[in-house]
């Protein structure tokens, strides 16, 4: 009897037990940690022991503090997370958060990141005036460049990935953000962001036709405009063939994931239970 107890405990412990790893998530602008929380809590329901960490920084009008503040100081603490969990986390970022994800990805070499989900985020920048009037109702699409290409814009985030297609020159000489980290343009740093990137065990990119915030919707997937508005899909857009920060070599190496989802608003990406389920669980390892 004894025996037999032996050998089943034996059996019982030698099989493996499905563990997720750790959770981080970002919200988008305007808004905070409670957003997420639907998410936060379907993943602990679906994936349970799953811990999940709920960033809580930068909410409100605080989030439209510049970017490179907020991936600093949101990196800071990640990179604490990431230090208590050596096997690695996974990231999501939502909207805005999703932008300073990547940026964080790029920028900080000690965060572990094994899955990073952009949900509906502007990857490629933003040229919309239902994005524009969530947070400036008074300003116009055609003119803010005015505004955003300057060294006052440029202490917004908006405007610091705000990307007009007809002012690329003032974009290129202003933005701060946007083209450092997709690097357009060379720093010292330029290396580390792809090298970093291609870190990544997979990146999931998210977006969908009836966004009706992010423009063009195919920016959460690096497709954007060119000089008359005409949308330019990621695998023709310079940044993958050029394999600028990586998407080309995540792509071939089978680690990039597109995922187009029809008939979502923006506002109902991390409030919809079927995408946590659809789009966020299969890809959490």
């Amino acid at each position: 009897m004894a025996l037999k107890f032996v050998i089943f405990a034996v059996i019982l412990f030698a099989v493996p037990i499905l563990s997720y790893k750790p959770v981080v998530l970002i919200h988008g602008v305007m808004t905070g940690s409670s957003s997420m929380e639907m998410i936060k809590l379907r993943i602990e329901e679906q994936h349970p022991g799953t811990i999940v960490y709920n960033v809580n920084r930068f909410e409100s009008w605080s989030s439209l503090e510049s970017m490179w503040h907020q991936v600093l100081e949101i990196g800071m603490d990640i990179a604490n997370i990431s230090a208590s969990h050596p096997e690695g986390i996974n990231l999501i970022g939502y909207s805005q958060g999703g932008l300073i994800a990547r940026g964080i990805v790029e920028t900080f070499p000690n965060v572990s990141v094994s899955t990073f989900i952009s949900l509906s985020s502007p990857q490629a920048g933003q040229y919309g005036a239902g994005f524009l009037h969530l947070v400036f109702p008074g300003l116009v699409k055609d003119t803010v460049w005015q505004l955003f290409y300057s060294k006052v814009g440029q202490h917004t985030s908006v405007g610091n990935y705000w990307n007009d297609p007809y002012h690329q020159k003032l974009y290129e000489t202003y933005s701060v953000y946007l083209p450092y980290i997709n690097n357009e343009l060379p720093s010292a740093k330029s290396d580390d962001f792809k090298a970093n990137l291609l870190k990544l065990k997979r990146l999931v990119l998210i977006g969908g036709p009836d966004d009706q915030v992010i423009t063009p919707w195919q920016s959460s997937q690096f497709g954007y405009y060119n000089g008359n508005e005409t949308v330019i899909e990621m695998r023709e857009q310079d940044i993958y063939k050029e394999d600028r920060i990586g998407l080309r070599t995540l792509d071939k190496s089978g680690r990039l994931h597109i995922v187009t989802v029809p008939g979502v608003n923006h506002f109902s990406w991390h409030m919809n239970v079927s995408i946590v389920d659809d789009c966020l669980l299969p890809y959490l390892d």
